[in-house]
């Protein structure tokens, strides 16, 4: 005689001592009913259909989802774990930390909440950011002021704060900056006629946000050092 399991509501629930053993499926999952019927005619009885009710009330929806995976239901708490993931080694603007939750759809109110909390306690740093962005996106890949303000607008950083950022950099630094970028440039420009040159050299220098004067006047002074005839190299600029 085949013996009808009967399953107690209590199963839905994924945090139930009757809904899961160890090393067990969840009763309310389909594979689990599927497996456990399989080759006895007699186990898809009242049994099964107490199953598929659990499944209809629990299963499918993103709280459980979360809920299995040991993440908080808490909004807040899941604001905070997300910018702590995000700022783990790497400094991060309060924009770039407000649209992470937005895309996670964290509640306005809660994301408010953890980022405040967390200027005031110093992990979100909008000026600190902009101070070590411009020292080492200069001297590191020799971007002018221009380009500095711009990488700093689309991370959200306040206008106020790139100003002072970028105001480390005075023009006599930028433009010695600018002769280091073109000595390094110079050597592969070497063979090429004096129009293709000047393009070359100057048009690197206003990728990395050097004005026109100042890259036609570092130019210039490049090539006459290599001893090139530079008449007219203004017009022809």
């Amino acid at each position: 005689m085949t013996r009808r399991t009967e399953w107690p509501d209590s199963a839905a629930d994924p945090g139930s001592a009757t809904g899961r053993t160890a090393g067990s499926t969840p009763a309310y999952e389909p594979e689990a009913g599927l497996g456990h019927g399989g080759g006895s005619g007699g186990g898809f009885g009242e049994g099964t259909g107490r199953r598929a009710r659990s499944r209809s009330r629990s299963g499918g929806s993103p709280s459980s989802s979360r809920a299995e995976k040991g993440e908080p239901r808490d909004p807040v708490e899941q604001a905070r774990n997300i910018c702590l993931r995000l700022l783990t080694g790497t400094p991060r603007t309060r924009k770039q930390l407000a649209d992470a939750l937005r895309k996670r759809e964290i509640p306005d109110e809660a994301a408010e909440e953890v980022l405040s909390r967390f200027e005031d306690v110093g992990l979100i740093d909008d000026a600190a950011f902009a101070d070590a962005w411009v020292e080492s996106r200069h001297h590191g890949r020799g971007l002018a002021r221009r380009a500095l303000v711009r990488e700093l607008r689309t991370k959200g950083v306040d206008s106020a704060v790139i100003d002072e950022a970028v105001g480390q950099l005075d023009t006599e630094q930028e433009e010695e900056t600018a002769r280091e970028l073109v000595a390094r440039k110079l050597r592969s420009t070497r063979g090429l006629d004096r129009d293709k040159r000047l393009r070359r050299l100057a048009g690197m220098l206003a990728r990395k946000g050097y004005g026109e004067g100042m890259a036609l006047r570092v130019v210039r002074q490049a090539l006459e050092e290599e001893g090139e005839d530079t008449e007219g190299l203004d017009e022809s600029f």
